[in-house]
């Protein structure tokens, strides 16, 4: 009987363990199917006036400050300003964000703000990009900056407000800009190009690990990871790297000629202040009060396309990327 007794709660220990397991895995399954589903979608372009909201928060502060009747009188106003915005004859203003990482993984979403922003704007319209970047891989912020572009083909003015940093890559990107804005202390610059990777071949040498790597072309792979560099291999590295760093500075140069680039182009880095004087910016402006200041006179509309990020970004946020850094070690970067 006692063998039986617990005989039966391991019996049940066990059915419950499987149980919770079973429960867990259909419910990630589900998850996964769902996350799926939503991923099909496609994403959403969505437009904001901010004139709107401007005049919908000036109206909270004076719903707290106004008689009713002031404030009702404020209340006929804002409606019939809602009426009209869209027989306006002012210019208008549309607002993009770049945030950039190590890839310029929003690159894809700038792509459709700006062939959106194509579609409807005219020649007295302007642009607003409000960049954050820290720079990363060359041929990403190639491609983003070639977005940047666009606008400025299309006779647009283009101005970028730098609020926190534009450094390396996006400043590739911001010196196309016919202005560039920027916080007091808005990281503005480092325009040099960076590459490094740890090398293993003492370690694998040391627990008798073969490693065998096979080319076709001279220089197909100069530095590796596991292999034994040599000063061949390391020297042509080097090359590549000042080779990438000319075609930056000539970029850059053609961009904004008023730039000593022999002053500039040593990979430093200056705040927003410092940056004037150097010419890497014209204004020291945050993009809050830039845009406060155009609604005076401008229709103001945010342009942002929403992309859902994988589910593994979603549920470790970071993770993607220090995954491209580890599979990036030895690729040349801004």
């Amino acid at each position: 009987m006692e063998f039986l007794i617990e005989f039966g709660l391991f019996l049940a220990k066990s059915l419950t363990v499987l149980l919770v397991a079973l429960v867990l895995v259909t419910a990630v399954v589900n998850a996964m199917r769902s996350t799926r589903q939503h991923d099909q979608l496609p994403a959403r372009l969505e437009v904001r006036h901010l004139n709107d909201e401007y005049r919908q928060a000036s109206l909270t502060m004076k719903a707290a400050m106004l008689p009713a009747k002031a404030l009702k009188t404020e209340k006929k106003a804002l409606k019939a300003a809602r009426k009209q915005h869209g027989d306006s004859d002012k210019p208008r203003l549309f607002v993009l964000d770049f945030h950039g990482d190590i890839r310029a993984s929003a690159t894809e979403s700038l792509r459709e703000e700006i062939t959106a922003v194509l579609t409807v704007a005219e020649d007295k319209d302007e642009v607003l990009v409000r960049l954050e970047s820290g720079g990363g891989m060359i041929p990403a912020y190639g491609l983003a900056a070639a977005q940047l572009l666009r606008l400025r083909e299309r006779g647009l003015r283009l101005t970028v407000a730098v609020d926190r940093v534009a450094a390396s890559g996006g400043y590739m990107m911001a010196c196309i800009a016919d202005r560039i804005l920027v916080a007091p202390f808005a990281i503005v610059g480092s325009i040099g190009v960076i590459a490094q990777l740890p090398n293993f071949n003492r370690m694998l040498k040391k627990h008798d690990i073969d490693f065998e790597q096979f080319m076709a072309g001279e220089h197909k792979r100069t530095v590796t990871l596991f292999g034994e560099n040599t000063d061949q291999g390391r020297q042509k590295f080097q090359q590549e790297i000042e080779q990438a760093h000319r075609l930056f500075k000539d970029f850059v140069g053609r961009y904004r000629p008023q730039i000593d680039l022999n002053e500039v182009a040593t990979g430093e880095y200056w705040y927003g202040t410092q940056a004037m004087a150097h010419n890497l910016a014209d204004q020291v402006l945050t993009s809050d009060e830039f845009l406060l200041e155009s609604s005076e006179k401008t229709e103001l509309y945010l342009v942002s396309k929403k992309v859902r990020k994988p589910l593994l970004s979603r549920l470790l946020p970071g993770t993607g990327d220090a995954l491209n850094r580890l599979s990036n070690t030895n690729v040349l970067r801004l």
